[in-house]
């Protein structure tokens, strides 16, 4: 979150496994009850209904406005960043992400789904929340998080990591986003959208633990594997998972392949939830993958471009005047 003039930008990286924003992070996940629940929780009310925030995942739509479950999930995310200062009332500028072949035709629905409330009331966490969205800004995925980055290195290392051609990799819980860039620069037709995300890999682990050996293997159980490279079972099930999670991440590295990624040629920046895939399963030369662990690096990548496109605006009317 970053306080500007009288408001707030705040940036919601909206994931089909988690909500993230500069400093919390939840499963994506909600149930809409008509009473208030009986036990604690991050619990929301909105227009008269009850929702306990982060309560499984959702399910992958390539289409975040078909439902409210995205709207009613960024305002939670709202005042997560907020009671963090104890703000309850609050103007606030969101910025969001979309997959980057997406952000294109789907930006301004987006910006109008989230935006047709300008003043909203609610209640989290027994706390009202009283918030008037002044602007709502659209950037990629994954290119957010490169883009604080880049200027870092442009500004004190030359710009080395980015020259020439470099390959980024954005894995979260429904897609993987595909960018190459030259120079630091993207172009819409190097840019791609594959679903790949981890829940794929999970799906694919179920089913494989279920033929082979009749085991409804608990998602908390393979979650658990994926994130740390191992987990409490019986060594001959961890050989196999192993096994079935590097087949995997090789799909991925097909994946990049398929769109022009040559580790000889260019370093590639892996990111999200799923780059401990990568880490943990995949061949690689550690001096050509440079993996951005921080997983809140998108909503503060968001943030970060929000800003800058906010002080281009407000020079614009000064150069025009000159």
């Amino acid at each position: 979150m970053r306080k500007y003039n009288d408001y707030y930008i705040i940036g919601v990286d909206a994931g089909y496994g988690n909500m993230k924003t500069a400093r919390t992070i939840y499963p994506t996940g909600l149930v809409a009850m008509d009473t208030k629940p009986f036990f604690d929780g991050n619990i929301l009310k909105y227009n008269d209904t009850w929702y306990r925030i982060g309560e499984g995942h959702k399910a992958f739509n390539p289409d975040k406005t078909a439902d409210e479950d995205f709207y009613i999930l960024t305002l939670a995310s709202i005042a997560s960043e907020l009671r963090l200062e104890r703000i309850e009332e609050a103007k606030v500028h969101l910025a969001l992400g979309l997959p980057t072949t997406w952000t294109g035709r789907q930006r301004e629905e987006y910006r109008r789904y989230m935006m047709r409330n300008p003043d909203v009331q609610f209640t989290f966490n027994d706390v009202q929340y009283n918030i008037h969205l002044i602007d709502c800004s659209v950037f990629p995925q994954g290119y957010a998080a490169l883009v604080p980055l880049m200027d870092n290195d442009k500004k004190y290392n030359n710009f080395r990591q980015f020259v020439g051609t470099v390959m980024m990799a954005d894995i979260g819980n429904g897609t993987m986003n595909i960018m190459r860039l030259v120079d630091g620069r993207p172009n819409d037709q190097h840019c791609w959208t594959e679903v790949l995300g981890v829940n794929q890999c999970v799906l694919t682990v179920r089913k494989q633990m279920t033929d082979k050996y009749g085991i409804d293997m608990p998602e908390t159980v393979i979650e658990q594997f994926l994130r740390t490279g191992t987990t409490n079972i019986s060594r001959e099930l961890l050989d196999s998972l192993t096994a079935i999670v590097r087949g995997y991440v090789t799909g991925l590295f097909d994946a990049l392949r398929v769109h022009g990624y040559d580790a000889r040629l260019m370093k590639l920046f892996v990111m999200g939830g799923g780059g401990c895939l990568m880490k943990h399963f995949g061949k690689y030369d550690p001096n050509a993958v440079i993996f951005v662990d921080d997983l809140h690096a998108s909503a503060k990548g968001y943030e970060y471009m929000a800003q800058a496109v906010i002080w281009h605006q407000e020079r614009m009317p000064r150069k025009a005047g000159d």
